[in-house]
C-alpha cells in the first residue's frame, strides 16, 4: 500500500505559476503509474495529467496541454506537476493518485488505487 501526500498549492494571480509535489511512501514507487486530478466546488473530479511508471508515457487533459508539465523522480519517490500560465478556471483541489502497474494513460478516477488528501490551488483574476 502506498501513502501519498501533496504539497505546493497556494494562491496565485492569473498568469502565474505553481509547482505541485506528490511524495509517496510505503511501496515501490516505480510499480505505480501516477496521475493528477482536480476537483472544483460543485464539480466532479477530473483528470489533469498522468505519467507512466518510468516516465516514458505522459498524458494531459486538453484544458492544460501546453501549460502544465508532469514529471517524476523514482529515486525520490516523487511526482511533480508544474503549472504555468494559470487561469482562474484552474482553481480546484488537486489530488495525486497511484495506479498499481498501470499503463500511465488512465484518465478515470476508478482506475487509480490510492489517493492523496489534496492541495488547494486558487487562481485570482
Amino acid at each position: 500500500q502506498v501513502h501519498l501526500v501533496e504539497s505546493g498549492g497556494g494562491l496565485v494571480q492569473a498568469g502565474g505559476s505553481l509547482r505541485l509535489t506528490c511524495s509517496a511512501s510505503g511501496g515501490t514507487f516505480s510499480n505505480y503509474a501516477m496521475g493528477w486530478f482536480r476537483q472544483a466546488p460543485g464539480k466532479e473530479r477530473e483528470f489533469v495529467a498522468s505519467i507512466s511508471r518510468y516516465g516514458l508515457g505522459i498524458y494531459y487533459a486538453d484544458s492544460v496541454k501546453g501549460r502544465f508539465t508532469v514529471s517524476r523522480d523514482n529515486n525520490k519517490n516523487t511526482v511533480f506537476l508544474q503549472m504555468n500560465s494559470l487561469k482562474p478556471e484552474d482553481t480546484a483541489l488537486y489530488y495525486c493518485a497511484a495506479d498499481f502497474v498501470g499503463p500511465g494513460s488512465a484518465r478515470r478516477v476508478h482506475e487509480y488505487d490510492y489517493w492523496g488528501q489534496g492541495t488547494q490551488v486558487t487562481v485570482s483574476s
